[in-house]
């Protein structure tokens, strides 16, 4: 259990307890859907610490865990969390030193006064997640096939004239019609040249007949996510657009087949720039070709060359190496995979073939 995990972390760190505030981490340790709602664990016990707006939400999603409302304790949420750190008589606190504000560690290390430790770490929760349980692994699975579905919708829906705002629009209206949570993530959809911009926002630029058009969206089912892109043209394709396609279309290819457990992550992303070395787009590719992906968009571990990250079996995430020509447009295609014993296995099933819609 999670939990467990994070109790043993404590005795071998020398900490009494650990405050988790970060979203995802709460409810990957607590199985807790909502907002605004912190963990503060102990050997002993979890207290679950939220206001009055969650109190009953929490009860129902987590029975098992000690419900606080930190109102109760302190006009504010740092002198609640230290207040009850001294009321379990915590010496030494964990907590996340790359989600806690920077005023609200002074205000705890304030109020928790003389004699206490808070202990700054980073990335604890996130290693327990990088590795996903059969469960996660269901509901990803299920998420990108469910956004599969989306994009053969959406398909039908790009013409020229509609802006990239409508078309955006509309992709998230068929992810929830297929299943996705109603609450989906920011996607990005643009078009023509502005397709180089690695995470362009969808804008009232029109589609135009002969435009590429960059679809890299996912949404959220039961909390976890999918993300994946593909890239069509409106119309028909020039040879210079199908002749970057194929170059993309092969570095997915190489990065696919150097996905294994034990391979380290800067080897996978040397295998994805071979397809176009020699050639005059060897300068035009990013360097971050992929991620892990769970409760949140982009986990651990990264795929770049400055990573020494092994993949492992069970992780899952993203492979996604593209092309981008400035004041010309890009290409990217993405997939979503689950690295098994073997290789891996693909959980996003759209072609890659090049789409003239």
């Amino acid at each position: 259990m999670p939990l467990t995990k994070l109790v043993e972390y404590l005795r071998s760190e020398g900490l009494d307890g650990f405050i988790v505030m970060r979203t995802e981490n709460v409810r990957y340790l607590s199985g807790y859907t909502g907002e605004d709602s912190y963990l503060l664990v102990t050997a002993a016990r979890t207290l679950f610490v939220t206001d009055p707006r969650y109190t009953e939400q929490a009860a129902q999603e987590c029975p098992e865990l000690s419900i606080v409302n930190w109102r109760d304790e302190s006009p504010t949420l740092p002198g609640a969390l230290a207040s009850l750190a001294k009321k379990a008589g915590l010496k030494a606190v964990g907590f996340e030193a790359d989600y806690m504000t920077f005023q609200a560690h002074a205000a705890m290390a304030e109020a928790f006064g003389e004699g206490a430790r808070l202990a700054p770490t980073a990335g604890v929760v996130e290693e327990y997640r990088k590795i996903k349980r059969p469960d996660e692994i269901a509901k990803l699975r299920e998420s990108c096939a469910i956004a599969d579905r989306a994009l053969a919708r959406l398909l039908d829906d790009i013409r020229p004239g509609r802006t990239e705002k409508e078309l955006a629009a509309l992709l998230a209206l068929h992810l929830v019609r297929e299943g996705s949570d109603t609450k989906p993530y920011g996607g990005i959809l643009i078009s023509g040249k502005r397709t180089s911009l690695l995470h362009g926002i969808p804008s009232e630029k029109p589609v135009e007949k002969g435009d590429f058009v960059l679809i890299d969206f996912g949404g959220q089912y039961r909390g976890y996510l999918a993300d994946m892109t593909r890239t069509v043209v409106v119309g028909k394709a020039t040879d210079e657009q199908r002749e970057v396609y194929e170059y993309e279309r092969a570095m997915v290819e190489a990065t696919l087949a150097a996905i294994r457990p034990g391979v380290r992550s800067k080897d996978v992303f040397a295998a994805s720039t071979k397809p176009i070395e020699g050639t005059k787009y060897f300068g035009y590719h990013y360097t971050g070709i992929g991620h892990g992906i769970g409760l949140f968009v982009h986990e651990l571990p990264f795929l770049s060359p400055r990573s020494d990250d092994a993949l492992a079996e069970g992780m899952v995430m993203t492979v996604e190496p593209g092309i981008y020509v400035p004041d010309w447009g890009g290409v990217r295609i993405e997939d979503q995979l689950l690295v098994t014993k073997d290789g891996y296995d693909d959980f996003t099933s759209s072609t890659k073939e090049l789409l003239e819609i």
